[in-house]
């Protein structure tokens, strides 16, 4: 069976490793540690066998013995047992530590990643679409997008930030959400939860007319499925966990995708198992020091329709483009000017070997943000999950499957970009006309622009 990618090179390449922690900007430490216990956890399991084979040696011999010689076959065997018991207990402390550090272990870093500590050192590969820049972040505009040629189009109006915007307009309220469960949590009204529902849709719908399964996936996993599906020990401050079980709400439906297989064999042609998941995501977004405090750009629940793919591993680059294709045509259709960009190798989510970012343009800070990431796990989740495939049910395993994740679309920060892609110099927002089918279930089809509500109680 071809072995786990980390554990091969830890064994035979232990150099790759070693220059794939330093271009993460991590101590490499981590990976002499793993190899020490890896050889000392083979020498240790080869003692243990070898006792084993030799108390088999004894009992086979005890029928035929002596009185005399049976009853030193009998003490043997008892010294054995105690020797085994104590060598297997030590053999498991190691395998526990080994696996521990092993998780600790970064994916390898893709040839073709930029090298750098943060995200400065990300690089752009394209943009699309026409952003509308302010005219006093128009020297701004042209220095970060240096290099490109752009097309872009000059507004003499302040866009409104989409904060104020969604709160002004009665369609968000964080205060009485702040009063019922604290801090980045919303009620959301109106014309912007019929848009919620209709960028759903308008999801799930292109990725189904591209092979993609839809999947409603559970909100809450057990520890060892989030142990498998992400970097547990750095993400764990992000989770929010259940009082009485080892039980987790999901902070994104890759999570609950990962473990769809847990424990099983595919069989290979039944590769590619594309699914488009859709869920809320829960994250307490520990470490975001204070930004996007207002509004509904980042907060601790949020919709979003996910791409998933179980991947042959010689296929697993192929599919990774298509995910980011499948996003970029996503935002075209909604008309939001973008970025795609390749992450750096210190700031990449350490599942990858490499991932990209789409980020779109919000014309009120004059910034592209990001919406979407796109990554190549390779093996390292399937390892940990022990999701393999083979030629047929029954034949030798062939190796692990890789899988892949990509944002399809992020709803709230998706409709953040739209407040403010969409703003006219009256401040109306129109809703881009991709959505119109989707609108017209509850009877909006005609509906051009995001209509402003007045909420009972009026504001707090």
């Amino acid at each position: 069976m071809k072995q786990y990618s980390i554990i091969y090179y830890l064994r035979n390449d232990i150099n790759l490793l070693v220059d794939s922690l330093r271009k993460r900007f991590i101590d490499v430490n981590l990976v002499y540690r793993a190899r020490k216990l890896d050889e000392d956890i083979r020498v240790l399991r080869r003692e243990v066998d070898s006792l084993k084979a030799e108390k088999n040696r004894l009992t086979k011999a005890l029928p035929k013995a002596s009185p005399e010689e049976r009853q030193r076959l009998i003490n043997r065997a008892k010294e054995l047992d105690e020797v085994i018991s104590i060598k297997s207990q030590r053999l498991k402390s190691l395998e526990d530590e080994f696996n521990r550090v092993l998780n600790e272990i970064p994916n390898i870093v893709s040839d073709d990643v930029p090298v750098a500590e943060d995200e400065s050192g990300n690089k752009v590969l394209r943009y699309w679409g026409r952003p509308k820049v302010m005219e006093r972040l128009l020297d701004s505009f042209i220095e970060s997008t240096r290099g490109f040629d752009i097309d872009y189009e000059l507004i003499d109006y302040e866009v409104i930030p989409h904060a104020d915007w969604s709160e002004d307009s009665g369609l968000v309220d964080v205060l009485r959400a702040g009063k019922t469960a604290g801090s980045r949590f919303y009620y959301m009204f109106s014309d912007l939860v019929i848009l919620d529902i209709a960028l759903t849709a308008y999801a799930i719908d292109y990725l189904v007319r591209r092979g993609f399964i839809p999947v409603e996936t559970p909100h809450m996993i057990r520890r060892e499925v989030m142990e498998g599906a992400a970097f547990f020990e750095a993400f764990q401050d992000t989770l929010y966990k259940t009082c009485d079980e080892e039980l987790y709400l999901i902070a994104t439906s890759e999570q609950s995708l990962a473990g769809l297989y847990y424990n099983e064999v595919l069989e290979e042609s039944e590769l590619p198992v594309k699914l488009a998941g859709w869920s809320p995501c829960y994250r307490r977004e520990a470490g975001a020091h204070g930004r996007d405090m207002k509004g509904i750009f980042r907060v601790h629940q949020f919709n979003k329709v996910e791409q998933f793919i179980f991947s042959h591993p010689e296929e697993s680059k192929k599919y990774h483009e298509e995910l980011i294709r499948n996003a970029e045509e996503l935002y075209q259709g909604l008309g939001l000017p973008y970025r795609v960009v390749v992450i750096a190798s210190g700031e990449m989510n350490r599942l990858a070997i490499k991932q990209y970012d789409l980020e779109v343009w919000m014309p009120s800070q004059g910034v592209y943000r990001e919406l979407v990431s796109a990554s190549n796990c390779t093996d390292w989740q399937a390892y940990r999950l022990n999701i393999r495939f083979t030629d047929k049910r029954g034949h030798p395993i062939k190796g692990y499957v890789h899988t892949l994740n990509g944002t399809a679309i992020a709803i709230q920060r998706t409709l953040t970009a739209i407040i403010e892609n969409y703003q006219d110099s009256d401040g109306r927002v129109e809703i881009p006309k991709v959505l119109h089918r989707y609108l017209s279930t509850f009877g909006f089809g005609d509906k051009k622009y995001i209509e402003p509500i007045e909420l009972p109680g009026g504001k707090p």
